[in-house]
């Protein structure tokens, strides 16, 4: 089963993975977390600052991911086109082009969880970007794509409350 978290920045996508990490029944999973600081440091643009090379970077991540029978990952190909969608640097034409493959792979996740910022302060990790106006684009786009890209998804649910209460969300729709 292949389980990707999505939300924006500082929503709690880690924090929820490392959690699950602890539980026995995702003993046989990998589990996959932010490598923002790993990849700035090898020079790789972030935010929006980011390049189409850097988001390409990003997608290969991801897709290395999926190749993974069992996974829970905190990022997934949606948020890595959102952050493209919100790339300053990127052209328009080449957000599309790389929305239109990158799409490709959407359908391999067989649970999709949302993680809304309502409510949420954004904490600084030295590597996110702190920018509401910027987060909320990005959450923007997030939702916008859930929504135009819903019949490539087995499954889709928003999840929300303390981290204990997520688990226990993301456990009743799994095994309902």
């Amino acid at each position: 089963m292949k389980i990707g978290l999505t939300g924006t920045m500082s929503v709690g996508k880690t924090t929820l993975v490392k959690a699950l990490k602890k539980l026995p029944q995702f003993k046989e999973y990998k589990f996959a977390t932010e490598r923002s600081k790993y990849l700035r440091d090898l020079g790789i643009p972030l935010n929006t600052d980011s390049t189409l090379k850097g988001q390409t970077v990003f997608l290969a991540e991801r897709c290395a991911e999926l190749m993974h029978d069992n996974l829970i990952t905190d990022r997934t190909i949606i948020d890595v086109i959102a952050f493209t969608k919100s790339a300053k640097s990127i052209n328009v034409l080449d957000k599309d082009e790389f929305e239109q493959y990158a799409s490709l792979f959407m359908g391999e996740y067989d649970y999709i969880f949302y993680i809304s910022p309502e409510g949420l302060p954004i904490e600084d990790n030295s590597v996110r970007e702190t920018d509401p106006e910027y987060r909320d684009l990005i959450d923007f786009n997030i939702q916008h794509l859930l929504q135009s890209y819903s019949h490539r998804f087995k499954h889709i649910h928003t999840i929300k409350g303390s981290t204990k209460e997520r688990i226990q969300q993301i456990l009743n729709v799994i095994n309902p």
